[in-house]
C-alpha cells in the first residue's frame, strides 16, 4: 500500500532499501515528528485499543541503552545493551516492560520485596518472585523489568534484566478477557481488542549475563529515564482513542440530525479543544525535543507532561458527553440480527430509519458509540492507565518538578510593586515528596 508506506517506512536514498520508522533512533526534531506520524498512524488505525505498536518495544529498549549511557555504565553493559536494541529493529522481536513492583500479598509482609536474586555466577542469575501487573505479556516475547528493590538486599545494586516469556519457571497469569457480546455488529471494538493485562511469576529463573544491566531505581521524576520514549508513544495512545471519541461523536451528530443543534455543536467544540490540546502539547514535544547524553532526541518530557494531564482531566468528561449526544437510542439500538424478521425489519425501519440513513447504518453507528464509552472494554482501559501509567497525580509530580519558571515568575512581580522584596526562592516545589501509587 503506497499510503501506509509513505508513512511507516524511511524515504529513499536511492538504494531498494525502506526500512520501518518505528525502529529508527531519533536524533533530530525532524525524525522525531517523522517517527511520531508513524506511530500516531498505527494508534488511529485502531483508536488507541493496540496500546503496543510493533516499534514499541524499541522505545523501550533505546530507554534502557540511554539510561545506562545516561548512569555511565561499563561499555560491557552499554554494548550489551545497544546489541540488544539493534536486535530488535532487525528482528521486529517484541518486548515489553513491567517496574517490578511486588504484588499487594509480598507488599504487606515484613520484607516486601518483589524479586529474590537466588543465585549469580559469571553466566548469569537466577531470580524468582512475581512483579505486579503489566499489559501485553501474554503477546510478547521478552519483558524487561526493572527491580524496585537491591539485588541481593543491601548491595546498592538494582538489577534490571530482560527475560524471554517462554523461559523455563515463567508463568503469566492474566486476568479475564473483558465481557462482551458475541455479535460483533454490538460489540464493533471489543470483539476485536483486549489488552491482557498480566502479572509475571518467576521461579528459579537463569537470566544469562548478557541480558542483565545494572540500574537504578527508578523515579517517575526523573528527566532523561527509561521510559521517556515510552511516555510519548503513551501520549499518542491516548490522542488516538480521544481522536476516535471526537470521530465517533461527528459521526453521530450526522446520523441523528443533530448538526443545527446549538448544544450539540457546543459539545463538539469541547470535544475538539480536548483533542487540539493533546495535539499541540505532542507537537511541541517533538518540534522542541532534549538531547540526552547518549545523543538521542527525545520529546521535550515537560510538553508531555502537560499533554498527559490534558488526557487525564479530560477523558471523562468526553466520554460522558459522547454517553449523552445521540440521547437515549444510544441505549436502545437494534441489533442486525432483529432485522432477520421481515415485519420486525420495516417497523425497525420506521423507527430508526429516515434523513439520508437506514436504520441499519444509524444503529451500526450507535453501537460503536456505545462500545467505545459504556462497555468493559471502556472501564477496563480507564482503570488500567490510572495504574499502569502512573494516573494524573504520578504525570502532576512530573511537571512540578520539571516545570523551570517558578523563581522567575514569582520575582517578576518586584516591577508591579513599589516596596522592594527579597529574592524568591521556591525550588522546594521541584523537590517535593512524591508518593508512588500502590
Amino acid at each position: 500500500d503506497p499510503v501506509w508506506e509513505g508513512s511507516l517506512l524511511t524515504d529513499p536514498d536511492g538504494t531498494a532499501e525502506r526500512n520501518p520508522l518505528a525502529f529508527e533512533v531519533p536524533t533530530t526534531s525532524a525524525q522525531l515528528q517523522r517517527q511520531g506520524e508513524a506511530i500516531r498512524a498505527v494508534l488511529f488505525a485502531s483508536g488507541g485499543n493496540i496500546t503496543h505498536t510493533p516499534g514499541y518495544g524499541a522505545l523501550i529498549a533505546l530507554g534502557m541503552l540511554n539510561h545506562l549511557k545516561t548512569l555511565d555504565k561499563s561499555s560491557v553493559e552499554i554494548a550489551a545493551a545497544r546489541e540488544y536494541q539493534e536486535s530488535i529493529a532487525h528482528t521486529g522481536r517484541f518486548l515489553t516492560f513491567a517496574g517490578g513492583g511486588p504484588l499487594i500479598g509480598p507488599r504487606l509482609r515484613q520484607d516486601p520485596v518483589a524479586i529474590r536474586l537466588d543465585g549469580e555466577t559469571d553466566r548469569g542469575i537466577v531470580v524468582s518472585g512475581k512483579v505486579q501487573m503489566h499489559t501485553s505479556t501474554p503477546f510478547a516475547e521478552d519483558v524487561l523489568i526493572t527491580s524496585r528493590d537491591e539485588l541481593p538486599s543491601g548491595s546498592g545494586r538494582w538489577l534490571w534484566f530482560i527475560l524471554p516469556v517462554n523461559s523455563p519457571g515463567v508463568r503469566v497469569v492474566a486476568r479475564k478477557t473483558a465481557a462482551r457480546h458475541s455479535n460483533p455488529f454490538l460489540s464493533p471494538l471489543s470483539s476485536r481488542f483486549d489488552e491482557l493485562d498480566a502479572s509475571l511469576w518467576m521461579k528459579e529463573v537463569f537470566i544469562p549475563r548478557e541480558r542483565v544491566f545494572t540500574g537504578e531505581r527508578l523515579e517517575r521524576t526523573n528527566r532523561h529515564s527509561l521510559v521517556s520514549w515510552l511516555l510519548w508513544h503513551h501520549n499518542c495512545g491516548w490522542l488516538a482513542k480521544a481522536e476516535l471519541t471526537l470521530g465517533i461523536a461527528l459521526a453521530l451528530t450526522e446520523v441523528m440530525g443533530l448538526k443545527e443543534n446549538p448544544v450539540t455543536i457546543q459539545q463538539l467544540v469541547d470535544l475538539a479543544v480536548d483533542v487540539q490540546t493533546s495535539r499541540t502539547c505532542i507537537r511541541a514535544a517533538e518540534l522542541d525535543p532534549e538531547m540526552t547524553v547518549g545523543g538521542f532526541a527525545v520529546p521535550n518530557q515537560l510538553h508531555l507532561a502537560a499533554a498527559a494531564i490534558n488526557a487525564f482531566k479530560s477523558r471523562q468528561r468526553m466520554s460522558e458527553i459522547l454517553r449523552g449526544l445521540p440521547g437515549s437510542s444510544l441505549i436502545v439500538a437494534p441489533a442486525d440480527t432483529d432485522f432477520a424478521d421481515p415485519t420486525m425489519a420495516t417497523e425497525l425501519e420506521d423507527a430508526y430509519g429516515g434523513g439520508g440513513y437506514t436504520a441499519l447504518q444509524r444503529a451500526a453507528v450507535l453501537h460503536l458509540g456505545w462500545d467505545h464509552v459504556a462497555s468493559e472494554l471502556d472501564a477496563r482501559e480507564s482503570v488500567f492507565e490510572l495504574h499502569a501509567s502512573g494516573g494524573l497525580n504520578a504525570w502532576r509530580a512530573q511537571l512540578r518538578a520539571w516545570f523551570p519558571s517558578y523563581d522567575e515568575l514569582a520575582n517578576g512581580v518586584q516591577q508591579f510593586l513599589e516596596v522592594e522584596l527579597p529574592p524568591m526562592d521556591l525550588t522546594n516545589l521541584k523537590n517535593a515528596p512524591y508518593e508512588r501509587p500502590r
